[in-house]
């Protein structure tokens, strides 16, 4: 989902719907950082969280080490420049469980009016 189109669902998502947060937090990752955009809000589904995740491109990963029994492996990733790799992910909240349960998307059936 490319930047433009986000914008679009968290405007339709804030006209629409009662939003109960949204932030931006840091990947864990400090080897490919990037960025996590979440908003949480109250849906047709009850309390519901969709988060778009932004990081760089992964070009290539190479791997150091050897086979010696204890040896440590190092990994670098080379990341592209320019290009940029987003994630969707929408969840539920469950309540039986108190978790967040997410929700699978196949192409074509997740539609914004």
């Amino acid at each position: 989902m490319n930047n433009e189109k986000w914008q679009d669902v968290k405007g339709i998502i804030k006209d629409k719907f009662k939003v109960l947060d949204e932030r931006v937090e840091e990947l864990p990752d400090e080897n490919i950082p990037g960025t996590v955009e979440i908003i949480e809000f109250v849906g047709p589904l009850g309390k519901m969280r969709l988060e778009r995740t932004d990081q760089a491109l992964v070009i290539d990963k190479k791997t150091f080490g050897s086979k010696r029994i204890g040896s440590h492996t190092k990994v670098d990733y080379v990341l592209s420049d320019t290009e940029r790799a987003n994630k969707f992910r929408a969840y539920k909240w469950d309540e039986s469980s108190e978790s967040w349960v997410e929700m699978s998307m196949d192409r074509g059936d997740f539609f914004l009016s």
